[in-house]
């Protein structure tokens, strides 16, 4: 291989290497080879996860961050009354527990939608490595950086949104998160129920059944179960207005 100060191609040392848990972390290119086996050093590898087992709850003291390697999950919050209001859904590549940055526990729970694989970065040896390489605090940044903007754009759409532009851009996004997956855009799985999409959208269930069925009328998507298929990518653009995206 070659000398620690060169730097290296990314889809080269997946393949050669076997590096596939940092990889995913959606590193920028330029990384050194020594660089990438001191990031990688970091990373535990998990038991999969079983559909509704936790990974780490609400009020639990923190101590890592976790990056979801394939499958699914949904974060939620609970009330004291027990009432849940789901925050958001994580794919491949997401990174996860980042609110525990700030008070030294999770502020929310994180369940598997499916079986899914999660790799750990335990948050005591991201410290020391991230003072090391550079490349690795500056994604850190943009992580938490693009989470609180996720954040602030769903607060904007649930104040001002009526219903069916609500579901159109959850839609859309899931379309376009896939897209960077390369993964089919106009072929969405959709692990998550009924219930947790009207919940996420500050919806009644009745709601958004009532618009798939809508949107499926009117030609915009084919629904399934655990699937929807976009067919006029345009319309469903046209329904969002080209509103910012949630």
């Amino acid at each position: 291989m070659s000398s620690t100060t060169s730097t290296v191609d990314l889809e080269e040392i997946r393949r050669d290497c076997g590096y596939s848990a940092i990889l995913d972390f959606h590193l920028p290119v330029g990384l050194s080879v020594e660089d990438l086996q001191t990031l990688n050093s970091t990373v535990r590898d998990m038991l999969p996860l079983d559909r509704g087992h936790t990974l780490f709850r609400q009020g639990e003291s923190f101590g890592a961050l976790y990056v979801v390697r394939a499958g699914s999950l949904k974060t939620f919050v609970e009330g004291s009354e027990g009432d849940l209001q789901i925050l958001g859904f994580h794919l491949p590549g997401d990174i996860m527990g980042i609110g525990g940055l700030t008070n030294e526990h999770y502020p929310c729970s994180a369940q598997a939608l499916e079986r899914s694989s999660i790799f750990e970065l335990r948050y005591n040896q991201l410290q020391e490595v991230s003072a090391s390489v550079p490349a690795l605090h500056h994604q850190l940044l943009r992580v938490i950086s693009g989470a609180l903007v996720t954040e602030q754009r769903h607060s904007v759409m649930m104040g001002k949104q009526q219903a069916q532009r609500r579901l159109a851009f959850f839609i859309r996004r899931m379309a376009d998160r896939y897209a960077r997956l390369s993964r089919d855009p106009q072929v969405l799985a959709l692990p998550m129920s009924r219930g947790d999409i009207a919940n996420y959208l500050g919806l009644a269930l009745e709601t958004v059944s009532r618009l798939f069925t809508k949107m499926e009328s009117d030609g915009l998507l084919a629904v399934n179960r655990k699937s929807v298929d976009i067919l006029r990518r345009d319309l469903l653009d046209e329904m969002c207005g080209g509103e910012i995206d949630i």
